[in-house]
């Protein structure tokens, strides 16, 4: 398959979910238009990337074409992900149901600290930090939550990625340096505050 550039897949990662909650056996390029504000050459080119028979008279057939999108992006499958630093926002993590709900199994937790492992209440099994590289090879981990102070994100990023880890989601407000073919997805809530905030000044 060749490479589906990123704002691409966003898009058809939102598609997917709106097909998902639509009660429709078919929608139109148009209809989707309509309920995204992208424009139908736009949507027609992000489909064209997608393996399957989904196309008719109709519009595109809902079912299939949100299980097209799926399989070519990998979403059929069940993922295993760890989330490293378990404070407020880590461990809040931990117990959160909807991971599953999506085909992500979060398989275990880390943190630097044994006095929090020990006193935590988690359905999800606790290490401390040093154990990474063992637990992420035992079960196959191939996703990261990263949940770590500023000043140890690269540090601990570098140690994830040693371990075999290919996709990190970062919380730290710095930026990670990895090698090709690890992926990183920043989340900074100040940032996207600042972002909207700024679209709204500027609009």
């Amino acid at each position: 398959m060749n490479p589906i550039p990123e704002p691409s897949v966003e898009r058809l990662l939102t598609l997917a979910r709106l097909l998902d909650h639509l009660d429709v056996l078919y929608i139109t390029s148009g209809e989707i238009e309509v309920r995204t504000g992208w424009s139908s050459n736009t949507i027609r080119k992000d489909i064209s990337y997608i393996d399957g028979s989904f196309a008719s008279p109709a519009g595109y057939d809902r079912q299939k074409l949100a299980a097209a999108i799926k399989s070519t992006l990998g979403l059929d499958k069940p993922h295993r992900f760890c989330v490293v630093g378990l404070g407020r926002l880590g461990s809040a993590y931990l117990n959160y149901s909807a991971f599953s709900d999506e085909g992500y199994e979060l398989v275990a937790g880390f943190d630097s600290s044994v006095n929090r492992i020990e006193i935590l209440r988690s359905p999800v099994p606790l290490y401390p930090a040093y154990k990474m590289g063992e637990v992420i090879s035992r079960f196959a981990i191939s996703l990261a939550l990263l949940c770590v102070p500023p000043e140890e994100a690269q540090k601990t990023a570098e140690r994830l990625v040693s371990a075999g880890i290919k996709g990190i989601i970062n919380f730290a407000p710095v930026v990670l340096q990895v090698p090709e073919g690890v992926h990183v997805r920043n989340v900074n809530v100040v940032d996207e505050l600042r972002a909207i905030s700024a679209t709204i000044q500027c609009s």
